[in-house]
């Protein structure tokens, strides 16, 4: 990207978070802008997304996955809450963000959520490999790529993410065993409310917020699904 037009991408993702309410610090934001760049570079190398323009990716991908990241602040607010009184014990917050393909939305949450350790599985052995490489060139100590299904995993995390990854049944079934008890929650990405989905989750799995999202640049419904096992 010359440096005309990564200087208007920077000046838009600022807009946008502004717009969010989001607050980054100047080196989140550089952060967010080198990331936008590896995208941009191994894409066409891993096929880690079917969007190739920057213009695109930008609002497609990195503002719509920041319109989650206020959402969940506030639940690792109440987390840390519920550190307090002891109901998590031992460790930091841990994520698992199912599906993350290019890291979205789990980079942007390991970037802008550095108190929060981050893991993004995939089943495709160069998507995790790229998490990897994206971890170190960004200095993230705090996000991991895991090559894996989510079925096969067996540590706790307190929050399971997913974006675009599969209906809201299949996701909670699938990554149950990945959960931690009693707290952990999902927190599922959608579009338009998916009444459907939800109509045909497990008895044993109650939605208990759905949260509307605004992307800026971006005309069309997204919501965010938190659920936990009953």
């Amino acid at each position: 990207m010359s440096a005309s037009t990564t200087e208007a991408l920077q000046a838009r993702l600022q807009e946008g978070a502004a717009a969010m309410g989001l607050e980054l610090s100047a080196p989140q934001l550089a952060q967010l802008m080198e990331f936008l760049a590896l995208l941009q570079k191994w894409n066409k190398v891993y096929n880690l997304t079917a969007v190739r323009d920057p213009q695109e990716m930008l609002t497609h991908h990195l503002l719509d996955s920041l319109a989650a990241v206020l959402p969940l602040r506030r639940h690792l607010a109440q987390l840390a809450q519920l550190a307090q009184s002891g109901a998590v014990q031992g460790r930091g917050v841990r994520l698992l963000d199912v599906g993350s393909g290019g890291g979205l939305p789990g980079v942007v949450f390991a970037i802008c959520c550095p108190e929060l350790d981050v893991s993004c599985v995939d089943t495709v052995g160069k998507k995790a490999a790229f998490i990897q490489q994206a971890a170190v060139a960004l200095k993230l100590r705090n996000l991991h790529g895991l090559h894996a299904r989510v079925e096969t995993l067996t540590e706790a995390f307190d929050v399971v993410s997913c974006r675009a990854f599969a209906s809201l049944p299949d996701f909670v079934v699938w990554s149950r065993s990945a959960l931690a008890a009693p707290h952990g929650v999902w927190l599922a990405m959608k579009g338009k409310h998916p009444a459907d989905e939800i109509a045909a989750l497990p008895a044993d799995v109650k939605v208990f917020h759905v949260e509307q999202l605004a992307v800026p640049g971006l005309d069309a419904e997204r919501c965010i699904v938190w659920m936990q096992p009953v």
